[in-house]
C-alpha cells in the first residue's frame, strides 16, 4: 500500500492510500472530518469524530460498520492506525454532515475536474464542439478506440488500447483477453441496418468490455452514433434511470428484449441539439457512479 496526498477545499491534505488486493482507494476520515467542519486542530477534529461515531452506531448507521483501519503517518512522525472508508463509505459520512459545503464536497468528491472522471467528462461535453465527432468511424472497433481515446488520453496510459488482460464486474467475466482480438473482428462484421441490429451489436460489445476502464462511457457515444447515421435518431438518456439501464444491462447478456424497449422509448428525432448530447453525456457518466 502506497500513501498519496490529494489537495482540495482550501489547499487542505486529504491523506488516501491504494489497496492493491481490492483495487480501490481507502480515505483518512479525520482528514474528511477536518475538511467538512473547518476544524485545523488535529485532536479537535478526532473527538469529534470520535463522537460522531458513537452517534452514528446508536442510529444503526452503516458507515460505522464499513470502516477500515490502516496505518497512516501521524502528525509526530509515527504511523498509527486511523480509521478510513472507501468511496462509497466517504459519500455516507458526507450526507451526515447538514449544508451547502457537505453538498459541495460531495459534488467535488464524485466528480471533481481535478479527478479522472472529471477530467474524462469535461472532455467529452467538448467533443460535441470538435470537428473529431464527424471523424469517427461509425460502428467500427477502431471507431470505438478513436472515441476511447479521446475521452482518456492523458488519463490513462492505457486510453485506446484493447485490453491484454481478463477483467470481471459483479462476478461476469468479460470476454477473455486471448479470444479478445476476434471476438471484436467478429463483432465489427455485425450489421447495423436497424434497430434491433444495431442494440445486438451494442449489446456483444459490451460483453466483450475491450477496454480496462471505461467501457460504458465510450460504448455510449459509439452507439448514439451508430442510431444518427442510421435511424437518424439518438437516446435521450435522461428518460432512462441508473437502475432501470443497469438492470437491463446486467439481464441482457442472455435476454435483450429489456435493453431494447428502454432504449426504444427514449429514442428521440432531436440529433443536432447541444443540449440533448450534453444532457446524455451528464447522465452516461451518472450510470458509472458508484
Amino acid at each position: 500500500m502506497n500513501k498519496i496526498s490529494i489537495r482540495f477545499f482550501n489547499d487542505r491534505e486529504v491523506r488516501a492510500i491504494w489497496d492493491e488486493e481490492n483495487t480501490k482507494w481507502w480515505f483518512s476520515v479525520l482528514d474528511i472530518i477536518a475538511v467538512l467542519t473547518d476544524q485545523d486542530d488535529y485532536s479537535k477534529a478526532r473527538n469529534y469524530w470520535k463522537y460522531l461515531k458513537t452517534k452514528l452506531k446508536k442510529e444503526n448507521n452503516e458507515v460505522v460498520s464499513i470502516t477500515n483501519q490502516l496505518k497512516f503517518l501521524a502528525p509526530d512522525g509515527k504511523r498509527r492506525f486511523a480509521d478510513v472508508l472507501d468511496y462509497n463509505g466517504i459519500i455516507i459520512l458526507g450526507k451526515t454532515f447538514p449544508g451547502n459545503k457537505a453538498n459541495r464536497f460531495i459534488e467535488w468528491f464524485t466528480y471533481s475536474d481535478e479527478s479522472i472522471d472529471g477530467k474524462s467528462k469535461n472532455k467529452a461535453y467538448s467533443l460535441y464542439e470538435s470537428s473529431f465527432i464527424d471523424n469517427i468511424e461509425v460502428g467500427t472497433v477502431k471507431g470505438l478506440q478513436q472515441i476511447h481515446a479521446y475521452l482518456f488520453g492523458g488519463l490513462y496510459e492505457f486510453a485506446g488500447q484493447i485490453r491484454t488482460k481478463n477483467i470481471a464486474k459483479g462476478g461476469f467475466q468479460f470476454a477473455m483477453a486471448q479470444f479478445l482480438p476476434n471476438t471484436l473482428k467478429e463483432i465489427e462484421l455485425m450489421p447495423e441496418e436497424d434497430f434491433n441490429q444495431i442494440l445486438d451489436k451494442y449489446v456483444e460489445m459490451n460483453i466483450a468490455h475491450p477496454f480496462m476502464e471505461g467501457n460504458g462511457r465510450s460504448m455510449r457515444i459509439w452507439l448514439d452514433l451508430m442510431f444518427k447515421q442510421t435511424l437518424k435518431k439518438c437516446v435521450d438518456w435522461s428518460k432512462i434511470t441508473k437502475n432501470d439501464y443497469h438492470q437491463a444491462m446486467q439481464i441482457s447478456v442472455v435476454d435483450s428484449q429489456l435493453l431494447k424497449k428502454a432504449i426504444s422509448d427514449a429514442l428521440t428525432e432531436d440529433i443536432n441539439s447541444r443540449e440533448m448530447f450534453m444532457k446524455g453525456i451528464d447522465y452516461s457518466y451518472y450510470y458509472e457512479e458508484n
